[in-house]
């Protein structure tokens, strides 16, 4: 074996320098080799990456560095017919969390709390909202911040990661509780409401329609949600220009039938009173005026109203969430008496000049112990006819009527009226009431129908029950002795820059007017009850400016109409309801008017001032319309 040194005899030893340097290259040549194999598989490496995985790498880069902001649309603009803003958008400014941005949450909103910026309610509110909030959504924890508040968050924002200001805007009512009923309100997105929704078009979205108007028509209202792609640094801050933008889609604006002046003298009319008032157009069924009293502020709903102020609309023994002109059930009264007397003419049971004796009752014949009492006590002599019947609301006329046209033939014709059916109107939310007859109450109450029945049915008690809605359809329909239709709210809807027109549609069912004569004594016998010094309404509309038409109605709550009651024994709740339906003008009626005022009393001295008032406002204002474009003609020229 080969040693690399020799020692020798004089003890000294020298290195064999050839295989030392034998050694060195070789060592250098492995070296070299490990490097450039190194090198070469991190060239390779750095090839994948960038060559063959480029697009990969690149997309997750992007999704690092590019950010998809949705866009929200701005929802739809309400009108009323003469183009007054019913509901609109404002700009507010919201101070909002992203909790999954917030490291600690509880500390977060205790510093919160320090600055002032907001207090403890407005904490509770958003730990409550924090349930069931989609990831990666932000909370808002304050809305509607002044301008000083927005300052003094701005200085400390760093302080406060996840939370931020953001500029929104949301739905404002400036017409608030007249109008609640007729537009109903949008609020938050709730989690049986996300489940239902094309969650991808409401991104951006935080609010929806819950009732009304904005409920029925939320998918033109809300619109097209767009986006935009924006460059962000490392703390979700965008950083220049939006790299690509699509613009949102804006919701449909709405023209109603309504008119705020009307709805404003309705509203106001009824004063503290519960009940409701409606107002049509009969010719197409538009919607010219919609109360139900009392209301409520729908602002309040549309950024979160508080527990304890819902809690007392709830509780409140008024329901002013009670919508009762779509949903409010009452009997109709003496109301449906020229209804009745009609049906009794086409049918061949009476004529104009047809006689019941009237001493202030009617009994069933061969039945004398049940005893029908008129509500005027004295009765209405010994010879009405049906002119005087409508005129001075004689019970016994149409108790007699209708035992003798029975509840099938009454039952059958008073749906042709509309009765116990939906009006159509464009909310979604009405009920049918009820229009008695026998194979009604066979399902639904398993007993037979009597005689007695048939009697109160005559005069507009008993089992029949209907909305406001359905008694100025019907009344209107009488009045114009034409064709009925189903009632909408929205007059035309904007398509671009164009206002498209909504065709009114006739309802189903629809009574016979060809016997003009017959259909004549009645109308006549209805302007006589606004007229004549015995009719009913007469008081209300003394020295008024046009002719109407009407009937008045007065319904018991607590006793059957045989009975008798001290009506200033009876707790208020208790009393009777007034009712009045009317029309004018008379021989061309272009607006038909329901008023139900809850246990106010006769329906006369109640309820018919009411449309006296809202019929006054119709003319003087279509007067002053007149007026106003003859003026604007004049100064074209």
């Amino acid at each position: 074996m080969l040693k690399s040194s020799t020692r020798y005899s004089n003890g000294h030893s020298f290195k064999d320098h050839y295989q030392e340097r034998k050694l060195l290259i070789s060592r250098s040549i492995i070296a070299f080799a490990v490097v450039v194999v190194m090198l070469c598989a991190l060239l390779i490496r750095s090839w994948h990456l960038q060559v063959v995985k480029y697009e990969d790498y690149q997309t997750r880069s992007n999704d690092n560095r590019i950010s998809i902001q949705p866009l929200p649309p701005k929802r739809g603009l309400i009108y009323d017919r003469n183009g007054i803003l019913l509901a609109e958008n404002r700009s507010i400014y919201s101070l909002e969390i992203i909790p999954e941005q917030v490291d600690d949450l509880e500390a977060t909103l205790t510093r919160l709390l320090s600055t002032g910026l907001i207090e403890e309610k407005h904490k509770k509110k958003f730990l409550k909202d924090l349930r069931g909030q989609r990831r990666f959504k932000s909370i808002a924890i304050k809305s509607r911040l002044s301008e000083q508040e927005v300052a003094r968050f701005s200085v400390d924002r760093f302080k406060f990661p996840g939370v931020r200001i953001e500029a929104r805007l949301v739905r404002f009512y400036p017409f608030g509780a007249e109008l609640v009923h007729a537009l109903g309100y949008v609020g938050r997105i709730n989690d049986r409401e996300l489940g239902q929704i094309d969650q991808a078009n409401y991104k951006a979205t935080r609010h929806i329609g819950k009732v009304g108007l904005e409920k029925f028509y939320e998918d033109q209202l809300h619109g097209t949600i767009g986006f935009r792609r924006v460059e962000i640094d490392v703390q979700g801050r965008v950083i220049g220009k939006p790299l690509f933008e699509k613009p949102p889609v804006p919701g449909r604006n709405l023209r109603l039938s309504l008119d705020i002046r009307l709805q404003k003298v309705a509203a106001a009319a009824m004063g503290v009173d519960r009940g409701s008032v409606v107002a049509i157009d009969p010719r197409n069924g538009e919607v010219l005026a919609l109360v139900s009293n009392p209301g409520y502020d729908p602002n309040e709903f549309v950024t979160g109203i508080s527990t304890a102020n819902f809690k007392k609309l709830m509780n409140s023994e008024d329901r002013p969430l009670f919508n009762r002109a779509l949903r409010g059930l009452y009997s109709p009264g003496s109301t449906i008496k020229p209804h009745i007397g009609w049906i009794g003419l086409e049918k061949g049971l009476i004529t104009p000049q047809s006689t019941v004796a009237d001493p202030g009752y009617w009994v069933i014949p061969n039945e004398e112990e049940r005893v029908y009492r008129d509500w005027n006590r004295r009765g209405h002599g010994l010879k009405v006819d049906l002119n005087m019947a409508i005129i001075e609301s004689c019970d016994p006329y149409f108790y007699d009527l209708a035992y003798r046209m029975g509840i099938d033939t009454l039952s059958k014709n008073m749906l042709d009226f509309g009765f116990g059916q939906y009006t159509g109107i464009d909310m979604g939310e009405e009920v049918p009431g009820i229009m008695p007859s026998r194979q009604w109450k066979r399902d639904t109450r398993k007993i037979p129908w009597f005689p007695g029945e048939t009697v109160i049915t005559g005069i507009g008690q008993g089992y029949w029950i209907a909305t406001p809605l359905q008694l100025a359809n019907a009344i209107g329909q009488l009045g114009i002795g034409g064709t009925r239709y189903q009632l909408n709210l929205v007059n035309e809807y904007q398509v671009e820059n164009e206002w498209v027109k909504v065709i009114p549609e006739p309802s189903e069912k629809q009574a016979d007017f060809s016997n003009a004569a017959n259909l004549s004594v009645v109308q006549r016998a209805m302007r006589r009850v606004t007229q004549f010094p015995r009719g009913t309404a007469k008081t209300a509309f003394k020295d008024s400016q046009y002719q109407s038409a009407g009937k008045t109605g007065t319904v018991q709550l607590v006793t059957q109409a045989e009975e008798k009651y001290d009506a200033n024994k009876v707790a208020k709740r208790l009393r009777d309801n007034a009712v009045y339906v009317g029309y004018a003008p008379y021989d061309k009626p272009e607006i038909a008017v329901a008023i139900v005022v809850e246990n106010a009393g006769h329906g006369g001295s109640e309820a018919a001032p009411i449309a006296r008032q809202l019929l006054d406002e119709y003319f003087n204002n279509k007067k002053s319309d007149r007026m106003a474009a003859k003026m604007a003609s004049e100064e074209k020229f």
